[in-house]
């Protein structure tokens, strides 16, 4: 498979392009910001965004999803639990101090159990509210990879003092849905640096 993660926006979130050699299908996750880089390096690698995954609806993460969507043509997946937030993006953007973003129609809800495939790889959306109320990970089993966006950081957690955020809630997802994955399970984070389940297990002072 092949996995670019650049840092975008203003916050650094870390936009994963994922795509298969064969197919060159790939979805995008989490296009915050930077959509031309990002469709540079889809046309660099040969990959057609068949898809675009929204973790959780924070604009840091779901603020480039209508400009990326209006040159793919790729769908919007996201969690509906989290609706109440996008619809409230110029909320978001005022926190902030920028303009409120495109928005668009969410065109298929994400939902715990549901398997989204890229080219022969299956992907495992697992949900996980405590971040916000819709966030979810990515799991591709065959790879040992986890997209964590929020919740689970290396050495930290998600923050939970937003709207939708609940401390025990992203403490119970995380202990058990998260850690009970292969300890060698490499962790994209939304932010910052990778780390793996065990190494969290092990480390992390939150869990």
């Amino acid at each position: 498979m092949i996995h670019e993660i650049l840092p975008v926006g203003m916050l650094g979130c870390n936009c994963s392009i994922y795509g298969d050699e064969a197919s060159r299908e790939a979805i995008v996750i989490d296009p915050g910001d930077d959509i031309p880089e990002i469709l540079a390096r889809l046309e660099r690698r040969g990959l057609k965004a068949s898809a675009i995954v929204i973790t959780h609806a924070h604009i840091d993460h779901i603020g480039g999803a209508a400009r990326l969507k209006a040159a793919t043509g790729a769908p919007v997946y996201m969690n509906l639990n989290d609706a109440p937030l996008y619809e409230h993006l110029d909320v978001q953007a005022g926190w902030l101090g920028i303009a409120p973003p495109e928005r668009t129609e969410i065109d298929q809800p994400l939902k715990d159990g549901d398997l989204l495939r890229v080219g022969a790889c299956d992907l495992h959306v697992i949900h996980t509210p405590g971040h916000t109320q819709g966030s979810c990970c990515l799991y591709a089993a065959g790879e040992k990879l986890l997209f964590a966006g929020d919740t689970l950081f290396l050495e930290s957690i998600g923050r939970t003092d937003l709207p939708g955020g609940d401390p025990r809630q992203i403490l119970r997802s995380i202990h058990q849905k998260l850690l009970i994955l292969p300890g060698d399970t490499r962790v994209i984070c939304g932010h910052g640096s990778e780390t793996t389940i065990e190494h969290e297990k092990r480390h992390n002072p939150f869990l």
